[in-house]
């Protein structure tokens, strides 16, 4: 059934719609932490559906509340008021941290994204975007166009001028060698250069943790660095928090409250994990910004009864058992314990990341030459062992990308990390 599914998938979808595995799995059914396939091989899912899975496969509070308002009425469109988009979005402008502030629902980062541009360059009048190189923010014409990593940007057409900053990627590039306050200031220079080379910015969009680009970050406080050469010149910061947002790096809610010196983003997206699987993306912003544009707008599906429901009741279940502060604990376990197994495999350059949301770097053993290959190698072995892991990285897709639903016990983060383990041994 499997072989035949391929075989059908090959012939109608695209080329480019990427597979896992050597042998593609389908997979029918989860719960808890766990995912099963059409062959009933049992799996610890410690990537949840490219991180959006963020509370439980299955969780009862979700699959209800979808059930019981699917019952009653799905979808009307934002023509029509909407209980559920309103209380979710009170709820998400009281969580944000930016003062005045109102919230437009979308179907996914991707169009959040957009959105966020849009408001950007029509409140500054400009079409000259910043954006950080190693960057990733959807796959419409105007993400890719701010999108630095060449392996997610298959055009160089863009309606925006794309200008890319150093500071994304720490332990790469022309400043990985200096410490951090002096990588700071060599990036904030960087910034400031090229602020005088260029027509004035609408804004720069920036992702705390680089998620595609391998879980990358830059030392705490830099965007704050940033926002204060930004604020001095207008320019305002879009802080895309689709896959950091909701408590996922255990320290902080949203990922720019590590650089929160300055104050918060002029301009917040989010998506993935609010939903727990469904499409639920959206965009905060001051109502000035927000306000600006000059014509009317919809989303047809944004903001639809039955996503707002499933928004809702996960956002309670995350916040009344506080999974922000079990990111923090098992994460900060489960990066300890990968840090000692790579310490003692030379294909492992650097185990890095916040709370469940962790990257395994693998290169050719003593050099920083990226090795897809490996990487490969150990995400086949780990499926074998009954893990599923993600890849990712700027360099060539050579890191695995660990992000488990944030309610991950100790005892799975164990399991999970026996079985990686045992897959990353397996290189010798």
């Amino acid at each position: 059934m499997t072989d035949d599914l391929l075989g059908r998938h090959r012939s109608v979808l695209p080329d480019w719609l990427a597979l896992y595995y050597e042998e593609p799995i389908e997979i029918t059914h989860g719960e808890g932490r766990h995912v099963w396939d059409s062959e009933g091989n049992r799996y610890l899912d410690f990537f949840g559906g490219i991180l959006t899975t963020m509370t439980a496969h299955a969780l009862p509070e979700v699959t209800k509340a979808v059930a019981e308002q699917a019952g009653r009425i799905i979808h009307s469109s934002t023509l029509y008021l909407n209980r559920h988009m309103v209380e979710l979005a009170e709820r998400v402008a009281r969580l944000s941290g930016i003062p005045d502030a109102r919230v437009f629902f979308t179907t996914s980062g991707t169009e959040a994204n957009d959105t966020a541009l849009l408001l950007a360059t029509a409140h500054r009048r400009s079409n000259t975007v910043l954006a950080m190189r190693n960057s990733y923010h959807g796959r419409s014409f105007s993400a890719v166009g701010v999108t630095g990593n060449r392996g997610w940007s298959p055009t160089g057409l863009s309606p925006l001028q794309t200008l890319y900053v150093h500071g994304g990627v720490r332990t790469r590039g022309p400043y990985a060698t200096l410490g951090d306050d002096e990588f700071v200031a060599a990036c904030v220079d960087d910034l400031k250069d090229l602020l005088g080379h260029t027509r004035p910015p609408a804004a720069l969009i920036a992702e705390p943790i680089q998620g595609v680009g391998g879980f990358t970050s830059p030392p705490d406080g830099l965007y704050a660095a940033f926002r204060e050469v930004l604020h001095a010149h207008g320019v305002l910061w879009i802080s895309d928090e689709v896959q950091t947002g909701w408590g996922r790096t255990g320290e902080h809610f949203w990922g720019w409250q590590a650089h929160a010196r300055s104050g918060p983003p002029d301009i917040v997206t989010f998506a993935k994990g609010i939903g727990n699987g469904m499409s639920i993306g959206g965009v905060v912003a001051r109502a000035e910004i927000m306000n600006c544009l000059d014509s009317q707008s919809i989303s047809t599906f944004g903001g639809t009864q039955v996503t707002m429901a499933a928004g809702l009741a996960n956002l309670t279940y995350l916040l009344e058992h506080d999974l922000q502060g079990n990111a923090r604990r098992v994460g900060g376990l489960l990066i300890e314990r990968l840090r000692a197994v790579a310490a003692q495999v030379p294909a492992v350059r650097e185990v890095r990341g916040r709370g469940l949301m962790i990257g395994v770097e693998l290169t050719v053993p003593g050099t920083d030459e990226a090795d897809p290959r490996t990487a490969s190698a150990v995400l086949e072995a780990a499926r074998r062992g009954g893990l599923l892991l993600g890849k990712g990285g700027g360099h060539n897709t050579s890191v695995l990308r660990i992000a488990p639903p944030l309610s991950l016990t100790v005892a799975e983060a164990e399991e999970g990390a026996a079985i990686l383990e045992q897959a990353l041994r397996s290189l010798r």
